[in-house]
């Protein structure tokens, strides 16, 4: 080595091989797969509940009225976390699995139908709201409040009409709460991130059986 040449520095990408960050970078694209896939498990639940959610089978109008009788608790999940605050949406599951209890009780002994229980809890919080303020001022609950008599309503206008316009307007009422769920996801407000993509997808799944497969 003369003068004028210097020796090669140990971290010189000019001359060495590929080096640990090379090797990194080609498993990370696997990896990141990986870790998409698994944090995607909202969706994989979606597909696996979809099949057996709601309807109750028996025919077109028995899964219509079925889907509209539980069509009032997908805004009441939403009604009642915003109630309770944003520090508590760990309990989003908690409650959405006691609903589906108290579905299936309600199902099971006929003491009720679930629009009825459903609707009654929701007015029962919307005057305890207006009672105490929270109804009037602006914020998430509030729009929670407009979605609850929006998508409720929709419910019960759709137990009250023939079985060929429930059919149309229960998918739309899935479909445009799905609308909903995939919204709040994406601005992470009012229920927990992934009670929002499971909704989301179970919604659109519902309304696109409701239209396609009845």
């Amino acid at each position: 080595m003369n003068a004028y040449e210097t020796a090669p520095e140990p971290n010189d990408t000019r001359t060495a091989g590929p080096g640990p960050r090379a090797d990194r970078s080609g498993e990370g694209g696997p990896r990141r797969a990986g870790r998409f896939l698994l944090a995607r498990w909202p969706t994989a639940v979606a597909l696996l509940s979809a099949a057996v959610l709601g309807g109750g089978g028996g025919g077109e109008a028995d899964a219509a009225y079925g889907y509209a009788e539980i069509l009032p608790l997908l805004p009441l999940v939403y009604l009642l976390m915003a109630k309770v605050g944003e520090k508590y949406r760990y309990l989003t599951w908690p409650l959405v699995l006691a609903s589906f209890v108290v579905v299936t009780v309600l199902r099971a002994t006929e003491i009720a139908a679930p629009s009825t229980v459903f609707t009654a809890l929701a007015l029962l919080v919307l005057v305890w709201s207006a009672l105490d303020g929270h109804l009037f001022r602006p914020g998430t609950y509030r729009i929670q409040a407009l979605g609850m008599l929006f998508f409720g309503g929709l419910g019960l206008v759709g137990l009250a009409v023939d079985p060929e316009a429930a059919r149309y307007l229960i998918a739309a009422g899935w479909l445009l709460h799905g609308i909903w769920d995939f919204y709040h996801l994406w601005k992470d407000r009012a229920v927990s991130r992934s009670f929002a993509e499971w909704c989301g997808v179970v919604d659109v799944w519902v309304a696109a059986e409701l239209v396609f497969r009845l």
